[in-house]
């Protein structure tokens, strides 16, 4: 790709999506649109940037698309699930006992893996949550990979990253060469498009928000204004995740770090909340009866 070309559609995407490549990353551009290209019976990039250049919004919004979605599997990570089941959550309960509603926020949801497995294990806990409201909201950039979330259809490679097995067979179902997740999980979750640069007000108020491996392709004025927008759809006791390589360090005066919960941080005030490991919680892998 010519470099002049490489700046034009750099400079695209940031403003679509705050995504920032960097010269180093002309062999991404490259192997993300070809397919693009060859899609539209384009003759390679330069014909593709061509059509960019002119405004050709459908095919702006693929080439973003083709650029901002990343893989995703179950339970990733685990540490942050086993967080959630053992920490978080029967904090949640209790603090939310008045009210009997929590709402979750999965943000670049991507193809449902996240909120899926947050929709299991609040399955897992049906008879502490009997009679409370618990609504997951999963959003993405990515039309085409939200009706993928949407279908939890999954092949056998998806399903087996970092899915229990025991949870695969309690909660899915085999449909020829494809797994497809349980309806009741799936009604879980309500899938919204949505670009993190826009306006995130009509999205509601969230108790618990993961953002996971979001930010890294940020520049840091787009992270910083990013995280200013989810501290404001947050209760001062709220919790939001990030990826193991993020932090709000140096980034966001909103958050501070959950003391002893690494990867979790609490909105920055002068309250005080006791999000302590219950004395009762026995560490268990996810998937097992605890």
């Amino acid at each position: 790709m010519r470099p002049e070309d490489f700046d034009f559609v750099s400079r695209l995407l940031k403003d679509r999506s705050g995504l920032v490549l960097t010269r180093d990353k002309a062999y991404l551009l490259e192997s993300r649109l070809m397919p693009v290209a060859r899609k539209r019976g384009l003759k390679g990039l330069e014909e593709l940037v061509q059509g960019l250049r002119s405004n050709d919004e459908a095919l702006v919004r693929e080439v973003t698309e083709a650029m901002t979605t990343n893989e995703s599997f179950f339970f990733r990570d685990n540490k942050p699930f086993e967080q959630f089941r053992d920490v978080v959550l029967p904090y949640m309960l209790e603090a939310r006992a008045a009210k009997r509603s929590i709402r979750i926020w999965s943000a670049a949801a991507s193809s449902g893996q996240e909120s899926y497995s947050l929709g299991m294990l609040l399955r897992e806990q049906a008879a502490r949550l009997n009679g409370w409201k618990i609504e997951i909201v999963g959003t993405d950039i990515s039309r085409d990979i939200l009706e993928k979330a949407r279908a939890g259809v999954y092949s056998q490679f998806e399903v087996q990253r970092g899915l229990p097995i025991q949870f695969l067979v309690k909660y899915f179902k085999k449909r020829d060469d494809v797994w497809q997740i349980d309806p009741a999980v799936r009604a879980m979750v309500q899938y919204k498009e949505w670009n993190l640069l826009s306006d995130l007000k009509p999205l509601g108020q969230f108790d618990i928000v993961f953002c996971r491996n979001v930010l890294i392709y940020f520049d840091q004025p787009t992270k910083t204004a990013i995280l200013d927008k989810v501290a404001k759809l947050m209760p001062d006791d709220g919790v939001l995740y990030l990826g193991g390589a993020e932090t709000v360090l140096g980034i966001s005066e909103r958050f501070k770090p959950l003391q002893g919960q690494r990867g979790i941080y609490a909105i920055n005030t002068n309250k005080c909340f006791n999000y302590a490991t219950p004395a009762n919680a026995v560490a268990a892998p996810i998937g097992t009866t605890r």
